[in-house]
């Protein structure tokens, strides 16, 4: 397959949605496969509701996904004189016209249709106006809109790659507005022609723009050029089945990045979203060069996806524990500075420490932020004891005697290693009689406030002695003042 060209144009109406980036995604698998080039388009020509702002994050959010395109940005802002040319041709060959119904009388019509039940469709009252006619309308000072003349019966076929022939009744389709009365294009009539005159060979978008489809075909046979083939991926939808919303938890890609995802877990994610990779197999982890290899439109299913971030987050997790250390702790600096644990520029001692720090916690949390967060009692000892923790570990008898053994004991311990505390643990239990447990519980909770987390010997050797043992005095103290 060469000369594949396809694109990626979305609309910068708001943050990049998961399932925007999953279309994007799809499109660079599609295209880096078959050897193709990616091209970048802003669809910005919706301009009460297009931003700047959002221009710059959707490329931020491709390119921290790692979603390199070939060719552009291209804006459809730019290109406005393209599609007024296109219409203008398409009147001169009688295949469009100018209509000035006002809004009221399609308001009106809209109503009529409503209280018959049933869709509304453009009669066509303007497509056969005399020069005289059109003049009058132009000295009364009406803009009109430019409609395609459409077939009214027949129907319009749309060969699609997921879905095979889907069918559309041309007399469902109405002359549909092309250039509106303010001048510019319409989605349908914008995108067909950026699509044609930019070479695109083939459109991967949303299950949601299907409908838009037999229209475009409709523009570009008038336009008289070749259509580009159609492939259209299933929508992404809530457990529940519903519209996937906030109340599900994050849909956009900052979203994602900020409750500190990876994106080579988002990615990959991603991509089995609609995709099987086929085999049989149960494989689940792929890189994104793997999913180069092996990407097919093929095995795009028709069905929705179903958005699980339960899974997202175990697929998250296992990137967090197969990181790079190095690159896993720079990329997590934001989320520690966000708890005021550091603080940049980090020096190099302090860089190590929060390196040892993560090679200690990762294995046990899902995402950058619980990192931070399952950290905080390395650096400072402003928490408080979780309170299951405390009636099932400090109201036992003798309980604050046994610390401060441990930390009589400590700090007389010699070198101060992991494996020399544990060897310490263990002498001490067995000569007070109890299990090791009967210490190692009590501890935990001194030194991090919590009953779980990674193994406490290596917390209290990155502790270190003077701090581990301070912890265990006060955690004594405050056993004997309740």
């Amino acid at each position: 397959m060469s000369g594949v060209r396809v694109r990626f144009a979305p609309s910068p109406t708001g943050e990049l949605h998961i399932g925007g980036a999953r279309t994007a995604l799809f499109n660079y698998l599609f295209a880096r496969s078959a050897g193709g080039d990616l091209v970048l388009r802003i669809d910005d020509t919706y301009l009460e509701r297009s931003r700047s702002d959002y221009i710059e994050k959707l490329i931020t959010s491709l390119r921290w996904l790692g979603l390199e395109w070939d060719e552009g940005p291209y804006y459809q802002s730019n290109r406005l004189a393209e599609y007024t040319r296109e219409a203008e041709r398409l009147l001169a060959d009688n295949k469009a016209y100018r209509c000035y119904c006002s809004a009221e009388v399609l308001a009106d019509g809209r109503s009529e249709a409503r209280q018959e039940n049933r869709a509304y469709l453009y009669p066509g009252t303007c497509r056969n106006l005399n020069e005289d006619q059109e003049e009058a309308f132009r000295k009364a000072g009406i803009n009109p809109v430019i409609r395609l003349l459409t077939p009214d019966q027949g129907v319009t076929m749309v060969q699609d790659q997921i879905r095979a022939e889907v069918s559309f009744e041309n007399a469902y389709l109405d002359d549909f507005i092309i250039i509106k009365s303010n001048g510019l294009p319409t989605y349908n009539f914008a995108s067909i022609v950026d699509d044609l005159q930019m070479g695109i060979t083939d459109v991967i978008r949303a299950e949601e723009h299907l409908s838009n489809t037999p229209r475009q075909q409709l523009c570009a046979n008038a336009l008289g050029y070749d259509l580009p083939r159609f492939a259209h991926v299933p929508m992404i939808l809530a457990p529940d089945r519903s519209k996937l919303s906030k109340r599900h938890g994050a849909t956009s890609v900052e979203e994602f990045y900020a409750e500190g995802f990876l994106p080579e877990a988002l990615v990959n994610y991603m991509a089995l979203l609609g995709w099987s990779p086929g085999a049989g197999g149960e494989e689940e982890i792929f890189t994104l060069d793997e999913m180069v290899k092996r990407f097919d439109l093929n095995k795009v299913t028709k069905t929705a996806a179903i958005y699980d971030v339960t899974k997202l987050g175990w697929m998250n997790g296992h990137y967090m524990r197969e990181y790079d250390l190095d690159k896993l702790t720079e990329i997590a600096v934001p989320f520690f500075e966000q708890k005021d644990l550091v603080k940049s520029p980090l020096t190099e001692n302090d860089f190590n420490y929060l390196k040892q720090i993560i090679a200690t916690v990762r294995e046990r949390v899902k995402t950058l932020a619980e990192l931070a967060d399952a950290s905080a009692y390395f650096y400072h000892d402003r928490f408080e004891y979780d309170e299951k923790g405390i009636s099932k570990h400090f109201s036992k008898d003798n309980t604050a005697d046994y610390l401060l053994r441990v930390a009589e004991e400590l700090q007389k311990l010699e070198p101060y290693d992991k494996e020399s505390i544990e060897a310490l643990y263990k002498s001490i239990s067995e000569n007070l009689g109890v299990s090791t447990g009967r210490l190692i519980h009590p501890t935990r909770l001194a030194l991090t406030g919590r009953t779980a987390g990674p193994g406490l010997f290596e917390i209290m050797t990155l502790l270190g002695r003077e701090r581990t043992v301070e912890r265990l005095k006060k955690a004594a103290q405050y056993i004997l003042n309740n």
